[in-house]
């Protein structure tokens, strides 16, 4: 669990348009835009804070969202690969990490390692 999270991004409207297809899945949503950044979580309780910077190049950071079941963790894969994001680990049991872990791994459009997963 986390209270916030905030990504340096360095096309607002490529990532709004990741996460907003990656996250909805998990039940999260844009909760707030302008020119600057986004907002997205549960309906009125953004926790990740995506911030446009045109600066250096981003080191990539690793968020990991909770999900509610394994459909879920599968179309969050599904959507974010076709809303610009690249494959970094299909939908799948994890056993190296614990017995019950299942987990999708995506690399959004700034390099950041996003995951959703269910225990």
């Amino acid at each position: 669990m986390y209270d916030h999270i905030g990504l340096r991004v360095g096309n607002l409207d490529a990532s709004v348009r990741f996460y907003t297809a990656a996250l909805a899945p998990l039940g999260y949503v844009l909760c707030s835009r302008d020119d600057a950044g986004a907002g997205f979580g549960p309906k009125g309780e953004p926790a990740l804070w995506l911030h446009l910077d045109k600066g250096k190049a981003n080191t990539g950071a690793h968020v990991a969202f909770r999900a509610p079941d394994h459909a879920a963790i599968k179309k969050f894969h599904a959507e974010g690969l076709k809303a610009g994001g690249r494959d970094n680990g299909e939908a799948g049991h994890r056993k190296d990490y614990s017995p019950t872990y299942f987990a999708a791994f995506l690399i959004d459009p700034d390099g950041n390692n996003v995951e959703a997963v269910c225990t």
